[in-house]
């Protein structure tokens, strides 16, 4: 396990059908069995991968997980010093069990790890935790309920395989033998050639992705009406990307879920198709298999409606860190996990908040950047927003806002008037303020510190918005 047997009962089942295309290059599933078997014999038994999209990956990453091989998926835009010192530590750091003498193409034992995963965290080398063949076994047979995979859908997951979210769909379609695409790189006019002429039916992506493929698909005429599932992540979707979506892509379910790379899915909710429930923090009912309880910092559990640390058990959840783990990063309180991020049980199911690290604290309130971002998303004018606590020596913290237009400008008049209703008066901000881009880092993750030293260094790219 977890998808390499798979891949023998296709190959055998189904021969010439589809397994994987990238960039129109196409493998049957006896194709892929075939090549990943040949490659077999030359995989380490600690695999890096940095490589950009191609069949060739696919093949690769199969026959580097093959018996009780192990496999890190690195992104391959990284710097060069930092993935070789992560390949230096990856040589001293895993072990694993001897490799397969016969050279087979099969999985290994369902407990032993097969997958080093790479996550940000505060020091310049991405921290490191583990996967079991079981794990992910177990997160497929989950995911296929919850969002209905059939053996018939064709699945494009247009961003890098290198990303946890397009690396974990082309297993899952392995797993379940439904065709998945990817492209060498993201570009709009080819995601929508591919859903034009190879009959694609599910969409696994990012809410920007999202925006940008069915504004413009609108826009050039884009027949979408084939398509009946959209998997998002990474963010809530916001009211203009909702609708967006919803006018291009009629017929589909759009799917958003939380869960985080050390805890595999946690909840989710799908929206079928004619629904526009966009805004606020709740995101669905707990996955197949997976219990949430929210905790305090004492492991107690909290009753609804209050917040604290939402906990998980599963089996879905990773063995923890080879390296990089301050204690926080995932703590246990007798089974049940957490990275920290706080929410709430409500009878719709989980409300997430944000991070701990992220929390405003302003004249004794506490207030989560995320709720605010969310509210200001929904509001007429906004493309996207960004808050975070600013100094203040009266209020400890002040709320911030930095938005990006939709179209035609906006004033702070106008975005006071948009969250009167919903959003609570000691949650909004106190200054609000016009960008030009959200503030991003070099690996394209949104910065509130950022933002923050925009408005304190006075950057061209930020300026105060007046009523």
């Amino acid at each position: 396990m977890p998808f390499l047997d798979r891949i023998q009962r296709w190959a055998d089942d189904r021969p010439h059908d589809t397994a994987v295309v990238v960039a129109g290059r196409r493998l049957s599933w006896a194709e892929l069995r075939d090549s990943a078997t040949a490659a077999v014999s030359g995989a380490k038994a600690v695999t890096v991968l940095a490589e950009s999209n191609s069949v060739d990956f696919a093949v690769r990453f199969a026959a580097a997980v093959a018996g009780e091989r192990q496999c890190a998926v690195l992104d391959p835009t990284w710097p060069a010093q930092l993935q070789q010192e992560i390949r230096q530590r990856l040589d001293g750091s895993a072990r694993p069990g001897d490799v397969a003498p016969d050279d087979a193409l099969a999985d290994g034992p369902p407990e032993a790890t097969f997958l080093v995963g790479l996550t940000s965290g505060t020091t310049s080398v991405p921290k490191a935790f583990t996967r079991s063949r079981q794990s992910w076994r177990k997160s497929f047979d989950a995911s296929i309920e919850f969002f209905g995979l059939r053996q018939d859908d064709v699945t494009l997951a247009p961003g890098p395989l290198a990303a946890s979210l397009n690396l974990y769909a082309l297993a899952e379609c392995l797993y379940a033998g439904s065709e998945f695409q990817t492209l060498e790189m993201f570009d709009v006019g080819d995601v929508h050639a591919a859903i034009t002429h190879d009959g694609v039916t599910r969409l696994v992506l990012v809410p920007t992705m999202l925006r940008l493929l069915s504004e413009r698909g609108l826009t050039g005429c884009v027949d979408a009406a084939g398509v009946r599932t959209i998997i998002c992540a990474g963010s809530k979707l916001d009211a203009r990307t909702l609708e967006a979506a919803r006018r291009w892509a009629p017929n589909a379910t759009i799917f958003e879920y939380y869960g985080a790379s050390e805890l595999s899915f946690v909840s989710g909710a799908g929206l079928p198709a004619g629904e526009l429930d966009a805004g606020g923090t709740g995101i669905g009912r707990a996955f197949p298999g997976v219990e949430v309880r929210i905790l305090d910092d004492g492991g107690t559990r909290l009753p609804d409606g209050e917040a604290g640390n939402i906990c998980v058990r599963s089996g879905m959840v990773s063995n923890g860190y080879l390296w990089g783990d301050d204690g926080e990063a995932l703590r246990s309180f007798d089974g049940w996990f957490t990275v920290g991020d706080q929410g709430y049980l409500a009878e719709d199911g989980l409300h997430i908040l944000g991070r701990r690290a992220d929390m405003i604290l302003t004249s004794g309130k506490n207030v989560y950047p995320h709720e605010v971002e969310l509210a200001l998303a929904s509001v007429p004018g906004v493309a996207a927003a960004i808050a975070a606590g600013m100094p203040d020596d009266l209020r400890g913290q002040r709320v911030v806002a930095g938005v990006v237009p939709a179209h035609g400008g906006i004033s702070a008049n106008q975005l006071k008037a948009g969250l009167e209703n919903i959003l609570a008066r000691d949650k909004r901000p106190l200054q609000y303020f016009a960008l030009s881009e959200l503030p991003t880092t070099d690996r394209g993750k949104v910065s509130r510190n950022m933002l923050l030293e925009w408005i304190s260094s006075h950057d061209q790219r930020v300026r105060p918005l007046g009523h």
